[in-house]
């Protein structure tokens, strides 16, 4: 990412604060008034332009953005899998895959904990609709070496459930970081919350890294509202078929002659992966105009 010295990208804000990196230093700013009376609010992973580097004049147009965390230009969002404690939850890895689909973001899924659990299950799962799958063997001195490569010089975001080792995980790619980790709670199967605000961090082999929140539930309006009539492209396999059905406006969830429908049946579609879009698509259903 070249940046000039009148320029720089949020790298944490807080409070109305703007935590700006430049060529120059790192400098503490303001906005100006006018993004809140657009209704616009400068985000972690903005390019912007400052004056007198106080405060931020212009944000750059943004390439994609999520809405909850608040992020902006983001390229890879690895979304980190524990094969146990807590298990994979598949209709969050695919709601989040859709999501990466929906935004033009690169999906990268993140497999750990194999020393308690295979794995190989999720891979086969992936690997097949085309997602890159790492397996994380912290046993291994150059497990997160292929990691590493895939996030040099780009601007990612980690995600899952709490308590899969996201923090963990990126303390072991890159020990500059030294994230605070937590222990799983056996009374509630997940755990504690350890990341409290969307900070960017410089990764030793350039780039940057957002260490999100995790959560044991999964919204897809946190990230962005996909339309009922948007869904279906956002998984990648359904692609093929979606001019083989019967109906133009086929929404593949019961209508005769559905050509998705019947490639589940043949095994060429993953089960898991359609009960995560029917679950979707029942939910986009329910949102009303207004929340668009």
């Amino acid at each position: 990412m070249s940046l000039d010295k009148n320029t720089g990208i949020i790298i944490k804000a807080v409070g109305g604060l703007y935590f700006v990196k430049t060529p120059e230093g790192v400098f503490e700013c303001k906005a100006r008034g006018i993004f809140r009376n657009k209704g616009i609010s400068p985000s972690a992973g903005d390019e912007v332009i400052l004056e007198d580097n106080i405060v931020i004049s212009e944000i750059l147009p943004r390439k994609n953005f999520i809405i909850r965390p608040p992020l902006a230009n983001l390229d890879i969002m690895v979304f980190v899998v524990s094969t146990c404690e807590p298990s994979p939850n598949f209709e969050i890895i695919d709601k989040f895959i859709a999501v990466c689909e929906y935004k033009n973001i690169e999906p990268i899924i993140a497999i750990t904990k194999i020393d308690l659990s295979e794995g190989d299950y999720i891979r086969s799962i992936y690997e097949k609709v085309g997602i890159k799958v790492l397996t994380i063997d912290y046993s291994k001195e150059n497990s997160c070496d292929e990691l590493k490569s895939l996030l040099s010089g780009k601007l990612s975001a980690f995600t899952g459930n709490s308590g899969a080792g996201k923090s963990t995980l990126l303390n072991h790619m890159d020990k500059s970081l030294s994230l605070d980790t937590g222990e799983i709670s056996k009374k509630l199967g997940r755990g504690r919350h350890t990341t409290r605000q969307v900070e960017l961090f410089s990764l030793e082999g350039g780039g940057y890294v957002a260490d999100t929140p995790g959560f044991s539930t999964f919204d897809t309006n946190r990230y962005d509202i996909i339309k009922c009539d948007e869904l279906s492209s956002c998984f990648i396999e359904f692609g093929e078929y979606l001019d083989k059905c019967r109906f133009k406006d086929c929404a593949h969830i019961g209508e005769k002659g559905c050509a998705v429908k019947e490639a589940v049946e043949n095994g060429d579609i993953s089960e898991t992966r359609y009960q995560s879009y029917v679950s979707m698509y029942n939910n986009a259903k329910q949102i009303k105009d207004w929340e668009l």
